[in-house]
């Protein structure tokens, strides 16, 4: 049977948050089957629980944001993304201010953390969610629209494509298709960094966003190019982080999927509001369990310590 996970030690770092620019320290801690996910504000007078769920994600300018009242943890999606990856399905993540730190822009230190904690199997079953019947969310008419979709797969599988009409995007690849069966989530897509204009720096800040970004934590572009020194990690480094982002921002779904997503121009929101579509629709989908390696679908029997 395939079998939950959580990690088997404590483990912190410390770092600055994309958004806010504050310091944070970040603790991953090892969780109780049938837990899940869930982030902690211990920097407050009484320390407030955020379960990672669809349904509590209360912003998603530029970032997926929990919130339960004024409360917020702001900029989950790289670290829900590499526990996706990894196929952790139990822990409890500790921050002192309300933004997980932005590393080096991937999920890469999450990665690393994770695995230096080590993963441990737990005595319950892995339940995935197995999309029955196709979802779609759309914003927009024509080759204006954005959209994404989930349809039945059996696995776990995204397409992307992306279209920002930049000389420096454009140069590279638009779209990608990465299938767990056969790829990589460490090698493929987990050191994919995010991505900004200098252009738009100004006005990110005067809203509150993008304090902590610089040339450490994100790749950055100017009218033409890339700015950053050692240039690109991957030929197509621009949408397979979009297909990071939609990692961890379907995995708020609270199971892992088993599901081929296909997005066009897709962020943050439109991710959440198919997730929340998928699960209002409760004919287009069920929940299973697999009781051998052999019955589940090569992408969720890879050992992911080793990829």
């Amino acid at each position: 049977m395939l079998l939950q996970r959580t990690i088997k030690q404590a483990v912190s770092t410390t770092g600055v948050g994309l958004h806010s620019g504050r310091r944070v320290e970040i603790t991953l801690r090892p969780a109780e089957p049938n837990t899940g996910i869930v982030f902690h504000r211990v920097d407050l007078p009484e320390i407030v629980d955020l379960p990672a769920r669809a349904d509590a994600v209360g912003d998603t300018r530029m970032a997926s944001v929990l919130q339960q009242g004024s409360v917020r943890v702001s900029t989950v999606e790289h670290l829900m993304s590499a526990l996706a990856g990894l196929g952790v399905d139990n822990l409890h993540v500790d921050l002192d201010a309300e933004e997980v730190p932005i590393m080096d822009g991937s999920a890469g230190t999450f990665v690393y953390l994770l695995r230096s904690a080590g993963l441990l199997e737990q005595a319950a079953p892995k339940r995935f969610l197995r999309v029955l019947k196709p979802v779609e969310v759309r914003e927009g008419e024509g080759p204006a629209a954005k959209w994404a979709r989930l349809e039945p797969y059996d696995g776990f599988a995204l397409s992307f494509s992306i279209d920002f009409r930049h000389p420096a995007i454009d140069s590279t690849a638009n779209t990608a298709e990465i299938d767990f069966a056969r790829d990589s989530y460490v090698k493929t897509i987990a050191r994919a960094r995010t991505f900004g204009f200098a252009s738009e720096v100004e006005a990110l800040r005067s809203m509150g966003l993008a304090r902590g970004g610089s040339l450490d934590n994100a790749i950055v572009m100017d009218e033409y190019r890339v700015l950053n020194a050692d240039g690109l990690r991957y030929d197509d480094e621009f949408v397979k982080h979009k297909i990071l982002d939609a990692i961890g921002d379907l995995y708020l779904a609270g199971k892992p999927l088993v599901a081929r997503y296909v997005a066009c121009k897709s962020g943050h929101g439109l991710n959440n509001q198919l997730v929340r579509a998928l699960l209002a629709r409760q004919d287009c989908w069920e929940l299973v369990s697999y009781e051998s390696r052999d019955t589940a679908p090569a992408a969720f029997t890879r050992d992911w310590q080793l990829a």
